[in-house]
């Protein structure tokens, strides 16, 4: 076992380390097809999955199930494994896929280790700016190498908001009312395009508040980590944590 009593890898390796090297072959990938043109595929309403999502996919899957073969995985683009382990990894190999389709610049890898619903580690790496948000579980956040911390600020209207409208319309919506019985209340209000980076821009400070009315365990298992390491405070609609 590591340090913690996190389990060493088949190599002897830390989990942090296979889960960086993980995130960064992903985000290699991710950054070198980046403007090419893409073959993609509609999962649903604006729902989008790219050849590039899949091979980042390909590539983490791989490390993790050389490393730990027997530990679980949910990943967004392929069927979960399951095994006797506590431990499962959690993988969005490439968050922002509609920014990506279009060109737009802002998209992440995101990656999780979790025991039972107790969340161990989390990554979000950006490879087009090649920003790494990442946390260990009582050992606080990190933007690259340097310690990274929640905004000050408590007062709405000096405040910056992100959020997102996601795949489905009646939730969409209700984002959108939510926003609007804001506004103009708020200093500015960003639709962002990746929840990951959206949660990661919360622990760094970039945004004090970032809302969704729904979104996956690979969407947000890494950036619940890094905003508490951080700080920050993470709930649902209810206010429960």
């Amino acid at each position: 076992m590591a340090a913690g009593g996190l389990p060493l890898s088949r190599t002897g390796r830390q989990p942090i380390e296979v889960a960086i090297q993980a995130i960064r072959e992903a985000g290699a990938i991710v950054a070198g097809h980046f403007g090419a043109p893409q073959k993609a595929t509609l999962k649903g309403r604006g729902n989008l999955v790219t050849e590039v999502d899949l091979l980042a996919e390909k590539a983490i899957l791989g490390l993790l199930r050389s490393e730990y073969p027997e530990h679980c995985i949910i990943s967004e683009e392929s069927d979960a494994v399951t095994t006797e382990s506590p431990y499962t990894w959690i993988v969005d190999p490439l968050d922002g896929t509609n920014n990506y389709s279009f060109g737009l610049p802002f998209v992440s890898v995101t990656l999780a280790l979790v025991r039972g619903e107790d969340i161990l580690l989390g990554l979000t790496f950006d490879p087009l700016r090649q920003e790494l948000f990442r946390a260990e579980k009582g050992k606080g956040a990190f933007l690259n190498d340097a310690p990274m911390a929640v905004s000050p600020r408590k007062d709405l209207q000096r405040s910056a908001l992100g959020c997102d409208l996601g795949y489905d319309a009646e939730k969409g919506a209700q984002t959108l009312d939510f926003v609007r019985g804001l506004w103009p209340g708020m200093h500015s209000l960003r639709i962002m395009g990746s929840g990951a980076l959206g949660l990661a821009y919360v622990a760094s400070g970039r945004l004090e508040i970032y809302l969704h009315r729904f979104l996956y365990p690979w969407d947000v298992a890494g950036g619940i980590l890094i905003i508490r390491e951080a700080g920050g405070l993470v709930t649902d609609w209810q206010g429960v944590p």
